[in-house]
């Protein structure tokens, strides 16, 4: 830390990353919930000769071709949403300008809900889940902060239905309700269909999981229109060209496939379930997910050990260290070969411990 750091941050733990190999033909990357797939055919087309010679001007502003084709598909108004440079920045976005009560999640979710609010000096409330991991409405009543709620959520793929949303809305109509949904897509509803009863709600979304852009970077914000105005405002005092033009071409291009997003998302859905049902047969426990992901426990060896021999033997998963977590692992879906891969490897494993 240099002498020009300002004192008020150095308490700050930055978030840390699942781990990026350099060598990626090594190893079976299952540990960052990446697509297995690539983008839409229509991404590529949409990445013409004539849209990369328009990099020398800055980004379109306003409405664009992506709210458009986003409000379209969701039922929306385009007005209702909000582009950002990934879901972290729309998340930063909220707890930076949308937490003037302080933020309250829980215990065991998406790691950088801390990390925000240590970064905008923002009072946060941690709310243990259940020993089972589920959350419980009721442990929200009362709390005047944002809510933060990832759905489903991460690491352990568990996932609220509607009525529970609407229950935690119903709360108080005047506290804001972040919903985080990064992986709805794999089984679940999404809470956008309650934004024509609740202006205190928020819906997050990131093209990182189920429109495989990751690397495109680009998240959005659904809301009420005084919403997604703050939203703007922020942006705007901020970085107003934080998504580039491809990009916005490459998610435009992404929502209009809604016959490739099924196919793909069925196809992960599919995998995920059955390589649930093989590892319990192996003796994990898991718990139910509607994620790209699961959470599973090995059988007789911590969380660690079973991350330790996977890695050793070329695949790598995440793993998560502390008192709740440390049983356990979380996995990528990948493609159904590289799923098979890590069966096999865990067969070994298992026979070695």
């Amino acid at each position: 830390m240099s002498r020009f750091f300002d004192g008020k941050l150095s308490a700050l733990e930055p978030y840390t990353p699942g781990e990026q190999p350099k060598d990626m033909k090594k190893l079976i990357k299952l540990n960052t919930n990446e697509s297995p797939f690539p983008p839409s055919p229509r991404v590529f087309e949409a990445l013409t000769r004539e849209s990369i010679e328009q990099l020398r001007l800055y980004p379109a502003l306003g409405i664009t071709e992506l709210h458009r084709a986003t409000a379209d598909f969701y039922g929306i108004a385009p007005e209702q949403v909000f582009t950002a440079n990934g879901s972290d920045e729309a998340l930063a976005f909220c707890f930076h300008g949308l937490c003037p009560n302080g933020a309250a999640f829980a215990d065991l979710t998406y790691g950088f809900y801390p990390v925000f609010a240590g970064m905008f000096q923002i009072p946060y409330r941690i709310i243990p889940l259940r020993e089972d991991f589920t959350l419980n409405i009721a442990d929200y009543a009362g709390l005047r902060e944002t809510i933060f709620l990832a759905n489903p959520n991460a690491p352990t793929g568990l996932y609220l239905e509607p009525d529970r949303i609407r229950a935690l809305l119903e709360q108080d109509r005047d506290r804001l309700v972040v919903v985080d949904e990064a992986y709805i897509d794999f089984g679940g509803e999404s809470s956008v269909a309650l934004l024509p009863e609740y202006d205190n709600l928020l819906v997050i979304q990131t093209f990182s999981k189920s429109r495989q852009l990751a690397g495109g970077r680009l998240g959005l914000a659904f809301g009420s229109t005084e919403l997604i105005g703050d939203l703007n405002t922020l942006k705007f005092s901020f970085n107003p060209y934080s998504v580039n033009h491809l990009t916005l071409l490459e998610g435009a291009a992404a929502m209009r496939d809604r016959t490739y997003f099924d196919a793909c998302r069925r196809e992960i859905i599919r995998v995920r379930d059955d390589t649930t049902r093989e590892l319990r047969l192996r003796g994990f426990s898991i718990p139910e997910s509607l994620a790209n992901f699961i959470f599973a426990a090995p059988p007789g060896m911590s969380g660690r050990t079973y991350y330790e021999k996977l890695r050793e033997r070329g695949i790598l998963v995440r793993y998560f260290a502390g008192a709740r977590t440390d049983g356990y692992v979380r996995i990528t879906i990948g493609s159904e070969e590289q799923m098979k891969a890590l069966l096999a490897a865990t067969d070994e494993i298992l026979k070695e411990v």
